[in-house]
C-alpha cells in the first residue's frame, strides 16, 4: 500500500514539473527558441492550426527563428498569425520563408517575465502538494480500514514527504534556471 501511495505521488508529481517546464520553455528569453511560437495558430485551408504543421521553425541565430512553410501559399496566413499572437514580434516574410526577429529585452519586460516564471513555479509547487495531499488521504484510509498499521502510515507519510521535497526543490531549479536566462539574456 505504502509502494502504491508512493507512486500516485510519484506521477503526480511528474506531471506537474513536466507541465512546468513546458510552460517554462514558452515563456520568452531574450534568444530566438522556437517554442515561443507553438501556441501559434495559423488559419490555413479552411481551419485553425498549430503553427507546426503548416511549417517547421528554426533558430537562424540568437535572434532570429525562421519559419519555412510547407506550402508557400500559407505564408501570410503564418504572418498574420505571428503578429497576432500577441508576442510582440514583428514578423517579415521574403516569399519563401518567414523570418521572425526575436528583439532584445527592456529591463521592465524582464521583470514582467521574471515574475510570470515564478507564478508558473508556484502553480507547480500546489500540483505537487496536491499530488502529496491525495498520496496521504490513500494512506489513511487504508490505515482506517486496518490495511495498515499506524507506523506504516507513519512510514508512508515519511516516504511521500520526502519524494514532495525532491520535486519541490527541482521547481525551484527549474524556476531558478528560467529566472538566469530571462535576467542575462
Amino acid at each position: 500500500m505504502i509502494d502504491e501511495a508512493k507512486e500516485l505521488a510519484r506521477e503526480g508529481m511528474e506531471k506537474a514539473l513536466e507541465r512546468l517546464r513546458r510552460e517554462l520553455a514558452r515563456v520568452r528569453t531574450g534568444r530566438a527558441n522556437p517554442a515561443m511560437l507553438d501556441d501559434v495558430k495559423v488559419e490555413a485551408y479552411g481551419a485553425s492550426m498549430p503553427l507546426k504543421q503548416v511549417g517547421t521553425v528554426t533558430v537562424a541565430d540568437a535572434r532570429l527563428l525562421v519559419v519555412k512553410p510547407f506550402d508557400r501559399n500559407t505564408i501570410p496566413a503564418i504572418e498574420k498569425a505571428i503578429g497576432a499572437a500577441g508576442l510582440g514580434l514583428n514578423p517579415q516574410n521574403d516569399g519563401v520563408v518567414v523570418r521572425v526577429p526575436v528583439p532584445a529585452l527592456t529591463a521592465e519586460r524582464r521583470k514582467e517575465l521574471v515574475k510570470q516564471v515564478h507564478e508558473l513555479g508556484e502553480e507547480a509547487k500546489i500540483a505537487v502538494r496536491k499530488a502529496r495531499r491525495d498520496a496521504n488521504e490513500l494512506l489513511k484510509a487504508a490505515a482506517k480500514d486496518k490495511e495498515i498499521s499506524e507506523d506504516d502510515l507513519e512510514r508512508g507519510k515519511d516516504a511521500v514527504q520526502k519524494l514532495t521535497d525532491r520535486y519541490v526543490g527541482s521547481v525551484d531549479d527549474a524556476v531558478r534556471a528560467r529566472e538566469t536566462e530571462i535576467l542575462d539574456g
